[in-house]
């Protein structure tokens, strides 16, 4: 990235990135387990349902619903399995939601504990996820010199909640949806560009994933890589390798604070937008590889 060709857009992975989906799926599996076990049809229970319902650890069934979600999506992420698959054929992020929650239940002998109805709306809980809290407050900040935009696999519906749940100002809703393909597929990255009628330098995917962002790097775009809790699947060696080789044009990491206790987006939008910031001043230690990127902008960089 380079002062003279900044990027007009900032496109968003959400699960990790933006919202904090741990916290709000183990506290809605564990509150909902809580009142089935409690309600007045309960002893109808079988017995086998309730002690593995009363003893079962809820946030490590959420991580195995989570990573069934990523064997999904990386299973449908090849050109050729989108092209052979078709769009008609496309199995959204809520059906792959709500299979995986009646499969898993199985798994664990936890049939039964909801009914239809109930198992419906738990598959639900990822539309109403809550925001770290510096994503909110820091779009709409980056909102005023941006396009922003999700990049996400979630499909265009759990999106649209998504946002208007979190308070994320979107300009577009982007969707692997949209493309018949999920994430890493190039056809998702070049596509999301094409659909905002922009270079794909011109966009820059800001995720917590190493992966996504190595991917649509080779699509051309910049990178603005944000460290969220347990959530990069690499390992640490492959973390510091990659932080080594300096791809990632932008780098925050947990250790990383300009608001308060925050860090995250609000560290993404003090080093754009902070007046006397320094922004990059090259180097690993601010952000990636080497020589100084975006130095000296202010909020109205990309008004001409």
């Amino acid at each position: 990235m380079s002062t003279i060709n900044p990027p007009k857009a900032l496109l968003f992975d959400v699960f990790g990135t933006l919202v904090d989906w741990r916290t709000t799926v183990s506290y809605t599996l564990s509150h909902q387990a809580a009142l089935a076990l409690n309600s007045p049809s309960s002893p109808s229970l079988p017995p086998a349902v309730r002690l593995f319902a009363s003893t079962i650890s809820w946030p490590d069934f959420a991580q195995e619903w989570r990573d069934t979600y990523k064997s999904f999506t990386k299973a449908h992420s090849s050109p050729s399995t989108a092209k052979s698959q078709g769009k008609s054929a496309f199995k959204t992020v809520d059906q792959h939601n709500y299979d995986s929650l009646v499969r898993l239940l199985a798994e664990h002998n936890l049939t039964g504990l909801w009914d239809a109805d109930q198992l419906y709306s738990i598959s639900r809980i990822w539309h109403f996820l809550d925001p770290w809290v510096d994503t909110s407050p820091a779009l709409h900040d980056l909102s005023k010199s941006f396009v922003l935009c999700t990049l996400s696999n979630a499909n265009v519906a759990l999106l649209r909640d998504l946002a208007h749940h979190a308070d994320l100002p979107f300009s577009r809703i982007l969707s692997a949806e949209h493309f018949g393909a999920y994430k890493p597929s190039p056809a998702v990255y070049n596509g999301a560009a094409e659909h905002l009628g922009l270079q794909s330098s011109q966009c820059a995917l800001v995720a917590a994933h190493l992966g996504d962002l190595k991917a649509a790097r080779e699509c051309g775009f910049q990178t603005i890589y944000v460290e969220r809790v347990d959530e990069e699947d690499w390992s640490v060696e492959q973390v510091g390798q990659a932080r080594r080789e300096g791809w990632v044009d932008m780098w925050i990491g947990l250790e990383d604070r300009r608001c308060s206790a925050l860090a995250g987006l609000c560290e993404v939008r003090g080093r754009f937008l902070g007046a006397g910031s320094g922004y990059f001043n090259g180097g690993i230690g601010a952000g990636g590889g080497a020589g100084g990127r975006w130095e000296g902008m202010g909020p109205g960089f990309l008004a001409s």
